[in-house]
């Protein structure tokens, strides 16, 4: 076997295979990745510090959601600056990928119908994670000289913590905000690695999107891969070379492909009403063993559920703050905000609507099926043969949306490593087609386990610095909570 593989093989498994087991009753365990260990402690963490902010704050979540985007919220295409919603959509159209499909049904098929519950916890606590680091991408992002607005993420805040370099927890004005954006020092170590893997993590997942968008036409229609491929990579090109036109595609694809998905689970929910408290009955007898323990189950129930938790809204990676840095926001906390929104989008409703098309389909014209098939299977028994179509059409909405996200966070680690010029950010995006063109005509899966690492990496820099920050998100929280009790005062 070729040395490189070799070792992707083995950072893959020493990153996501099973650390350490803890047996459990009835002749069962769980397994714990050196991930599920970084990430679940942090979540829990996160949530204690902010008081339980999902819940806590939700109204408020929701009101920053729904409040009109004006004044220094509001978004400005001349300049590139994003308002909070669209920075939101950015990060859901990577969130929100073949992982809320394929992925779902594979931790159902491993850990039963109980994982889904396993996932909803991982979100509440996800979603501490995803505002303690979106924050951080508001306090510290710079200004952006080649698109307009904003770039940051955890590049920017780990250079500045190394720097020791501060800033003050409320809000900015654009000449503070300036006043930062220059470098101070060299660029440091722990930067340049989690920017280093983070390109490589996207460059395997244009691989693995361009595979999975082919695979998926030519089960559904016959389309030769090289076709389908082609039309692909075209589209994309088309879009991602262009200044300004990714942030205003995906304000187009990412709310129309997840309400169509959250529409179309509703219409089968509806019909099959009367199917509705038994899977629900389901979910949560299985999520706390009361069957599994007996048999020997409860751990894979467990950490199929929270592995797909993780994996799918990718809270602590320090991918979504690379969007949330480019917002145009009145207050970091509202950015924060936006992302732990985002996480309860991608697991609460994408991955669940994923679960109950499942969960509501005959379990015997499902037994000895696993991924797209058994996805495919649960649709054409709802809508017949154009559930089959339907979902391959859904899959290529998420997975182009992924891929026009991801490159779109590429553009502030690019511009970490090489400086701010279109030579750098030019060649990556090119280098991304390639691999998109690549993984379409086959599939590798070498640049899979690429991907792993590379999240993996990106996960344990950005912690790193995470947890002596947080007190710097915690202030900012502080000082939004304190205008929260002002406004209600007038």
């Amino acid at each position: 076997m070729n040395p490189m593989v070799t070792v992707i093989e083995s950072m893959t498994k020493f990153l996501w295979g099973d650390l350490l087991r803890i047996p459990l009753p009835g002749g069962s365990s769980i397994g714990l990745s050196l991930m599920v260990l970084l990430l679940i402690p942090a979540g829990i963490f996160y949530t204690i510090r902010t008081r339980i902010l999902p819940l806590r704050l939700f109204p408020e979540m929701i009101s920053v959601l729904l409040e009109k985007q004006e004044g220094k919220d509001a978004a400005d295409p001349a300049s590139g600056r994003l308002s909070g919603m669209q920075a939101l959509i950015v990060s859901t159209a990577t969130r929100v990928g073949m992982g809320n499909l394929v992925g779902v049904v594979a931790a159902i098929s491993a850990g039963g119908a109980g994982a889904v519950f396993w996932m909803w916890v991982t979100a509440i606590i996800g979603a501490s994670t995803a505002f303690v680091e979106a924050t951080l991408a508001q306090l510290y992002k710079k200004k952006d000289p080649l698109y307009g607005g904003y770039w940051g993420g955890p590049a920017y805040y780990i250079h500045d913590f190394f720097a020791k370099r501060r800033v003050p927890a409320g809000e900015r004005s654009e000449s503070e905000i300036a006043a930062q954006s220059e470098f101070r020092g060299k660029r440091n170590i722990v930067s340049i690695l989690f920017a280093v893997s983070a390109l490589i993590c996207w460059g395997g997942i244009s691989q693995v999107i361009g595979n999975s968008v082919s695979s998926a036409f030519e089960n559904a229609f016959r389309i030769p891969p090289l076709y389908s491929t082609i039309v692909l990579v075209a589209i994309a090109a088309v879009i991602v070379l262009r200044k300004h036109a990714t942030a205003k595609v995906l304000d187009l694809i990412v709310p129309f492909m997840a309400g169509i998905y959250f529409a179309m689970t509703v219409f089968v929910i509806v019909r099959n009403i009367g199917l509705l408290p038994s899977v629900f009955g389901r979910i949560f007898a299985e999520a706390f063993g009361l069957r599994q323990m007996v048999v020997g189950g409860f751990g894979a129930v467990l950490m199929n559920g929270v592995k797909r938790g993780l994996f799918s809204n990718e809270a602590g990676s320090g991918s979504a703050p690379c969007a949330a840095a480019a917002a145009d926001a009145s207050h970091p906390v509202k950015m924060g905000l936006f992302q732990a929104a985002g996480v309860f989008i991608d697991t609460l409703v994408i991955c669940s609507c994923t679960a109950f098309l499942m969960l509501l389909a005959p379990q015997e014209r499902l037994a000895n099926l696993g991924g797209m098939d058994l996805l495919q299977t649960a649709m054409q028994y709802h809508f017949g043969r154009f559930g089959v179509f339907f979902i391959a059409l859904v899959l290529w909405l998420f997975s182009f949306s992924t891929f026009l996200g991801i490159l779109f966070y590429a553009h502030s680690n690019i511009a970490y490593l090489f400086g701010a010029n279109w030579g750098s950010q030019f060649g990556y995006k090119i280098f991304a087609l390639v691999m998109l063109f690549v993984g379409g005509l086959a599939q590798y899966s070498v640049v899979w386990d690429l991907g792993d690492v590379g999240i993996g990496l990106m996960t344990i820099f950005n912690l790193i610095v995470m947890y002596p920050l947080s007190k710097d998100a915690i202030n900012a929280l502080r000082n939004y909570e304190k205008g929260m009790k002002d406004r209600k005062k007038r």
